[in-house]
């Protein structure tokens, strides 16, 4: 392969979407080496004894799609497994909003600049960034509130 090959052409504007994919995984990567390398620190997240709506969902999700196989004497997923994770989605997407509201204020109160936020993720703009966090931010503070 030539140097020329190897470089990436200066007359083509990158693949934004294709850089992404390649943000996400070395994303994973790194929190999982520095954050996640033993199964002591991958527990800390989650209560050792009650599942919580995100991993149910994705459980149940996972078992229907093949992804994830049924333990000797475990039951079939049925129609009320499902009903019952459809029901968590509400939940569990109210816990990701809350965590991301969070995440956002953080990485604000730590000097990231909304320039830095919207690479973070994968928004077009800086305006793109802070707008989403009002809308977060309304949105939990509206739940907060009910």
């Amino acid at each position: 392969m030539s140097t020329a090959e190897q470089q990436p052409d200066p007359f083509t504007p990158p693949q934004a979407a294709e850089a992404r994919v390649q943000r996400v995984h070395a994303s994973l990567m790194r929190i999982a080496e520095r954050h996640a390398a033993t199964d002591e620190q991958r527990r800390r997240q989650v209560h050792p004894s009650v599942l919580g709506p995100h991993e149910a969902v994705r459980l149940v999700a996972f078992l229907l799609s093949g992804a994830a196989q049924l333990a000797d004497g475990e039951a079939e997923v049925d129609h009320a497994d499902i009903t019952a994770a459809l029901s968590l989605v509400p939940l569990a997407r109210g816990e990701l909003d809350e965590l991301e509201t969070g995440l956002l204020q953080m990485a604000r109160g730590r000097g990231m600049t909304w320039h830095e936020v919207a690479f973070g993720l994968g928004l077009g703009t800086p305006q793109a960034a802070r707008q989403r966090y009002e809308r977060l931010a309304a949105r939990t503070h509206e739940g907060v509130d009910d």
